[in-house]
């Protein structure tokens, strides 16, 4: 019986919450990891756990330099790119009107545009092998939004958006895209992942619930980050891989909630929508 090649897992954002959930189980089940970061310092118990299966590059996904640099370190020590994971990001927490330009092109900037440079990278790689998967890691804040998190939701859905297209696009050269949803899952996420805006007392009593869960939240999560990663691997290796994998009850009960109440929606206002049509033909 044939044992299975390694997979090389080639993950952004590797030093905390799912980056590192992904990259110990990679490591566990004896794959490749190509672990990347802002500090390669962060890196290092991971390559201290597994030296053989662990290389650490340095990565930052808002620095275009970089990112050619650790495509080409990947294949010089593995030779391959089998799951490409963009996972580094960060959530802004405040209103709109609170959320000044600047911090909105910023988290764009990682989220989404950090995430489809790397990509481009990588596809030339998958392209060549005509195989690998692209995971790009949203949050049910990907499929509808709540007050408070408008700017890290845009990010959200910008990546979506790109990765439905991404995954027509690349389907006849045999590459695989999966857009991750998670819930709330025990990372750092909501300890040092989070930015928050400067308060505008007009907004107090709307967002004065949401700014305390979302602080009070971190260490009590209900999702467990490595059940997760199998979870992934799990969709990742079945021969019907969805497009989308909502992670956590929390998750799946407001994204169904959410595409309930569209469809509710469209049919109740569908007739209106429709007697849009043109009264002439076309000729």
């Amino acid at each position: 019986m044939n044992t299975p090649s390694p997979k090389t897992w080639f993950i952004t954002g590797a030093s905390s919450g799912f980056g590192t959930a992904f990259a110990e189980f990679a490591i566990g089940r004896g794959d490749n990891v190509v672990a990347t970061a802002r500090s390669v310092a962060k890196l290092e118990a991971l390559v201290t756990r597994a030296p053989k299966q662990v290389l650490a590059v340095k990565l930052d996904v808002t620095n275009s330099a970089d990112i050619a640099p650790a495509v080409d370190a990947a294949l010089a020590r593995f030779g391959r790119i089998d799951y490409l994971f963009n996972n580094a990001g960060y959530g802004v927490v405040g209103a709109v009107e609170e959320t000044s330009d600047a911090e909105l092109r910023a988290v764009l900037d990682t989220n989404f545009f950090g995430a489809a440079a790397v990509t481009r990278a990588v596809l030339p790689v998958m392209r060549a092998q005509r195989s690998g998967a692209i995971v790009n890691v949203s949050s049910m804040g990907g499929q509808m939004s709540f007050e408070g998190v408008g700017a890290y939701s845009a990010s959200k859905f910008a990546l979506e958006g790109m990765s439905e297209a991404l995954a027509l696009e690349v389907k006849p050269f045999g590459i695989k895209v999966l857009i991750v949803e998670p819930g709330a899952f025990r990372t750092e996420f909501g300890a040092g992942a989070l930015r928050h805006m400067p308060v505008n007392a007009a907004y107090q009593e709307v967002l004065g619930n949401i700014r305390s869960v979302l602080h009070d939240m971190h260490g009590a999560q209900p999702g467990d980050p490595a059940k997760a990663a199998r979870a992934v691997a799990l969709a990742l290796e079945s021969d019907a891989t969805p497009l989308r994998l909502q992670l956590g009850a929390d998750s799946i009960g407001a994204v169904r909630a959410h595409a309930e109440q569209l469809l509710k929606d469209l049919g109740t206002w569908e007739r209106v929508g429709t007697e849009t049509t043109h009264d002439r033909a076309a000729a």
